[in-house]
């Protein structure tokens, strides 16, 4: 058990790298090919209000590499509290910022530090506010019952500790809190391949 155990804990670090760099790239270089949509493309494609985009920092836009639009349920309030966990480039967080207005509260948590810096620039340049901490989905960084929603784009797919994830999500939502989620999901078992590589689980 001891050697299985230190092995998950290998992988696990081995694809916590992978994702940092993977969406660092996509940050960094938002016009390079990827095999997954993001930018531009990615946010029409999944119905992203068009006047968010024109709004929005040109570089969160670009910079976008989620998988849905949390956005079209979470019917975020004036005055809320909001989680964004894996914020990335900040688009999503920036969004929420608008529908939460200038009584409310956006929290952005991501694996990359340099990420965090990004999303809070992003959203300055636009006059939104967020704070952003560098953390794991699975040890959520900020105190229990805290937030009003937690949005979250194509991230816990990543996690090799899902239902850890979701405890965390409870813990830190306020009673009668709510979620708002877009993410892949898997209706078959993934082959052993592609849970052993890091490259093919981080995209």
């Amino acid at each position: 058990m001891p050697d299985s155990i230190d092995a998950q804990a290998s992988l696990e670090g081995v694809l916590k790298d992978e994702i940092i760099r993977m969406y660092q790239e996509v940050a960094d270089n938002p016009e390079a090919e990827f095999h997954f949509f993001h930018g531009r493309e990615a946010t029409e494609l999944f119905g992203y209000d068009p006047a968010w985009l024109e709004r929005a920092h040109s570089g969160a836009v670009n910079s976008f590499a989620g998988v849905g639009n949390p956005h079209l349920r979470a019917d975020i309030q004036p005055g809320e509290t909001v989680l964004d966990l894996g914020s990335g480039a900040g688009l999503d967080a920036i969004i929420a910022s608008w529908s939460a207005g200038p009584t409310g509260k956006v929290i952005g948590v991501d694996l990359n530090p340099s990420m965090c810096l990004k999303a809070q620039a992003h959203a300055a340049a636009t006059g939104s506010e967020m704070e952003c901490h560098e953390g794991k989905m699975e040890a959520i960084p900020i105190p229990d019952d805290s937030v009003d929603i937690v949005i979250s784009n194509g991230v816990i797919n990543l996690s090799f500790q899902k239902r850890k994830v979701v405890e965390e999500v409870f813990r830190v939502l306020k009673p009668g809190g709510r979620i708002s989620i877009t993410d892949i999901v898997s209706g078959k078992q993934l082959s052993q391949n592609i849970v052993n590589d890091p490259k093919l689980w981080a995209s």
